[in-house]
């Protein structure tokens, strides 16, 4: 980066940190504090370009078109959990090769590039087949997706640690999300909007374009500058990884953590039941629009001030999201609970929804800062791995509860999900503070 260009990214980040504490870098050495202004940028830009490449391949909406498209949709019940889970539940393996590297940003890197591999493997799948073996190709590809993603969801934890203060990490999220969320409302709007039924090649395009946005976020984040940090762990990776387990019998704040982060899954799982009582009410096409910009706006308008808040505190920024994503399911809950299928607007769903994004933006935002805080070297790539390792298999048990819950009613769903988000916010209160002032 140039002498002009260094300036300019100082000059930037200094308005967007306000940066005025002289102690701001205590968590960090001073070689690395050196580097924030640049670094902050590069993640940020990555975080921006992998955001855009996620609306591509919503596995909700472009994925399970394609799928029922090629003449597969018995294999659509699988995109979300693989999707989901895929990327957590390996982490304890990828974490104990992760952590025998003083530098990790390529692991990040190489996460990447596998992300935009396995988009263009699922668009060969669908151009060149069709059927279950179309079906069965997107399928594998996004066994891959999710395992590379591990590689990236391990390492930007720890590379951030390395590379941003404590007091600044919040923010970088918030801001990544806020500037993803505008960009993705303006790209629903000419991509989504009144086309009717796009064509196969229209989505081949997307895949592609999304494959595009993650090269291009690897190759920026394969230019940060990551000092050397602390390794270990060189034994079998297997070994390590079970060795890792036992964090949540020793480590009290730890376990506490993982358990508040389980309750909290509600505000993720209760999502797609505010679409099933909506379609239920009004079946028409705009809605599925309508969901789609609520998300967007939701994530644009609040994750910069989840952020702020969160580098403030972030333990009270989780208290706040569940509190928030409970009340909405209780309330969603009893509405639909204690009037007909036709009582109330039909914007009622979709602004509840629009609520639950915010308080959802909260709840990752909030773990996802405290979890960054709460520990330092190998012991945050440690504290990541596990954590999402035991959270991928609570999400496929979870995710296996709600649908035999919903054999029974889609309202005892969300009524037992705002039940748990209430448990996570009591829980939450519990944690101990680990942002320092």
């Amino acid at each position: 980066m140039s002498t002009k260009s260094s300036n300019a990214a100082e000059q930037l980040y200094a308005l967007i940190a306000n940066e005025e504490d002289a102690r701001v870098c205590k968590d960090i050495p001073d070689e690395a504090c050196r580097e924030v202004p640049r670094n902050f940028f590069l993640i940020l830009a990555s975080n921006v370009l992998t955001k855009l490449g996620d609306l591509l391949i919503s596995p909700k909406t472009v994925l399970a078109w394609l799928l029922s498209a090629v003449g597969a949709p018995a294999l659509v019940a699988w995109l979300v959990p693989i999707r989901e889970s895929g990327s957590m539940v390996p982490q304890m393996v990828i974490a104990a090769w992760v952590r025998r590297k003083p530098i990790r940003k390529w692991f990040w890197t190489l996460g990447s590039v596998g992300q935009a591999i396995s988009v263009v493997a699922m668009a060969a799948s669908i151009w060149f087949f069709d059927g279950y073996i179309a079906g069965g190709g997107v399928i594998a590809a996004l066994v891959f997706f999710s395992l590379a993603r591990g590689f990236c969801s391990v390492s930007m934890k720890d590379v951030q640690g390395k590379c941003i203060p404590k007091t600044r990490r919040g923010r970088l999220s918030g801001l990544a999300t806020t500037i993803g969320g505008s960009i993705t409302v303006v790209l629903t709007v000419l991509l989504f909007w009144d086309r009717g039924e796009p064509g196969l090649t229209f989505y081949a395009l997307l895949l592609l374009l999304a494959a595009t946005l993650w090269m291009i976020a690897g190759f920026l984040f394969a230019n940060i500058q990551e000092h050397h940090g602390e390794t270990g762990g060189g034994g079998n990776a297997m070994t390590e990884a079970v060795k890792s387990l036992s964090l949540l019998r020793d480590d009290a704040p730890f376990r506490h953590f993982v358990i508040t982060r389980a309750l909290l899954l509600c505000s993720a799982l209760a999502s797609p039941y505010f679409v099933v009582l909506a379609q239920k009410q009004a079946d028409n096409g705009w809605l599925l629009g309508v969901f789609l910009l609520a998300s967007s706006l939701a994530s644009s308008v609040s994750a910069s001030v989840w952020g702020w808040m969160a580098d403030t505190s972030s333990r009270r920024v989780m208290i706040r999201g569940a509190a928030i994503a409970s009340s909405a399911c209780l309330l969603v809950g009893a509405v639909a609970l204690f009037t007909d299928e036709q009582a109330g607007s039909v914007w009622f769903y979709p602004l509840a929804f629009f609520i639950l994004s915010i308080a959802h933006a909260g709840v990752r935002l909030g773990r996802k800062t405290y979890l960054v805080d709460m520990a330092g070297g190998n012991k945050r790539t440690d504290y990541t791995a596990v954590s999402n390792t035991v959270i991928g298999f609570l999400l496929l048990v979870t995710g296996g509860f709600t649908a035999l819950i919903s054999m029974i009613s889609d309202v005892a769903v969300i009524l037992t999900l705002g039940l748990m988000g209430m448990a996570g916010t009591v829980s939450a209160l519990r944690l101990k503070e680990v942002t320092d002032d």
